[in-house]
């Protein structure tokens, strides 16, 4: 109650980078009670001794401490490169809220967040990180660096999407062709994360399973976080009234009870889910289905499994 009182409060400020580091201070608190009481998230200045290494930079204090063999550790040392990619394009904006708040949250802000915390959770470990943003083309893309400058750079680009979301445009999706060129444009070994709720306008869905498996190229690692407001986008749960759904995209309406209509989208929307979810197994890609609603541990213990599978 006292975390989710401070976490509140700090995000009255609307300072993205402190809320990120409440709510992974928060999960580290949580990882001990949980059964994940084991896992292994080394931060700090320090790693575990591997037999063989010099000796050099072993802490021998911390040795006298704890009896186990840490290595110093400094900050121009690398383990992880992580390319975070965020889908910038209109139908990202659904649910439409006029500010978003930890508890008032639409698949851009959501995904915003999440960005966010696992950008403070890569610098608390030394790694390196940047970010993409897209729609139909690629708005933004820096270069992964681990210096707290570029932190801060790429935390200001978060929090310019998260000020206008009340103004946004209508921007199209073209993930098949952007994906290309990020995959292009990363020449070393990385982990691609990917937020997107995968509603891309491209008349052929094998042009963006083909991007997608594009970024397999140079041996990367590829999660795909596929956000949705599951209630509504997933499960079409409405009341049985009118209704008037706009296409946020293409501007496109269509007036209809629900009720004469779900049964034909939800296995239209589960059968395209599904066909992504095949085509992600084949490329060994992580397909995670992410609820807005579901808060963000879900994303983080994600990543640090992944992270440890990559060591």
């Amino acid at each position: 109650m006292e975390s989710n009182y401070i976490l509140k409060q700090v995000q009255k400020f609307g300072n993205l980078e402190l809320v990120a580091h409440q709510v992974v201070e928060g999960f580290i608190t949580g990882l001990h009670k949980s059964p994940f009481h084991g896992f292994s998230v080394e931060f700090a200045e320090h790693r575990i001794y591997n037999p063989g290494e010099s000796t050099k930079y072993i802490d021998w204090k911390l040795f006298a401490r704890s009896d186990k063999l840490f290595i110093k550790r400094f900050e121009e040392e690398t383990n992880l490169r992580c390319q975070l990619v965020i889908d910038n394009s209109s139908s990202m904006y659904y649910p439409e809220i006029e500010k978003p708040s930890i508890e008032n949250l639409n698949k851009i802000s959501f995904s915003v967040y999440c960005a966010a915390v696992l950008m403070h959770l890569l610098k608390k470990q030394r790694d390196a990180f940047g970010l993409s943003l897209f729609s139909a083309d690629i708005e933004l893309h820096t270069p992964a660096k681990s210096s707290s400058v570029h932190q801060k750079i790429l935390f200001t680009e978060l929090e310019k999407i998260l000020n206008n979301i009340a103004n946004k445009e209508q921007k199209k999706t073209s993930a098949a062709s952007v994906l290309h060129q990020i995959a292009d444009s990363i020449h070393k070994r990385s982990l691609v994360v990917i937020f997107s709720d995968m509603l891309d306008n491209s008349e052929k869905s094998s042009e963006l399973f083909n991007a997608l498996q594009h970024l397999k190229h140079n041996k990367h690692e590829v999660i795909l976080f596929h956000v949705t407001d599951k209630k509504r986008e997933i499960d079409f749960n409405f009341e049985n009234r009118p209704y008037k759904f706009i296409d946020m995209e293409t501007g496109e309406e269509v007036k209809t009870y629900p009720s004469e209509i779900k049964e034909t989208y939800i296995k239209s929307i589960t059968d395209y889910k599904n066909l992504i979810k095949l085509k992600c197994n084949q490329y060994r890609i992580d397909f995670v289905e992410i609820d807005i609603n579901k808060g963000f541990r879900d994303v983080l213990i994600t990543y640090l499994l992944k992270r440890e599978r990559m060591k």
